[in-house]
């Protein structure tokens, strides 16, 4: 798990039990679920294994730290359960630093709104000086025409 206090490469601290999603959204980490299993691979007479591949699931249906408005658009884009796997290290607590990263990032994503598109409207002169252009580039094109015989 991460360590209470320490910096995240997104900038966000996981500090006194939670875990920062974004400006808005504080999750406690007791809501999150971890389980460990062993890692796939080569491996041999099944001495000597750890399990080092871990799993955390938030479950956005039955959490507490989240507004009701954030709770709908999570469940909407997530679904009831969020889920996070991790198996890059061969250490527990590395992929458990790494599963909450990827926890955190996949929550900040479904939780970011895009701000609405405002409509714009081309000023008068902006209509004008186009139409200007493309009287200009059409005379340039009539006078690369050959003459017409009938004079």
């Amino acid at each position: 798990m991460a360590e209470l206090g320490a910096r995240d490469p997104g900038g966000l601290t996981t500090d006194r039990g939670v875990l920062r999603v974004n400006a808005t959204c504080i999750i406690r980490l007791d809501e999150l679920e971890w389980r460990t299993t062993g890692s796939g691979g080569p491996g041999g007479q099944h001495a000597n294994t750890s399990d080092t591949r871990v799993e955390v699931r938030f479950p956005i249906a039955t959490s507490t730290s989240l507004a009701p408005k954030q709770k709908e658009r999570l469940l909407e884009r997530i679904g009831p359960v969020a889920r996070a796997t991790a198996s890059d290290s061969r250490s527990q607590s590395r992929n458990r630093e790494v599963a909450l990263d990827r926890l955190r990032s996949r929550l900040a994503e479904a939780l970011h709104v895009d701000p609405p598109r405002r409509s714009t409207k081309p000023t008068k002169s902006a209509k004008q000086s186009r139409l200007d252009a493309k009287r200009r580039q059409s005379a340039r094109k009539q006078d690369r025409r050959r003459p017409s015989t009938e004079d």
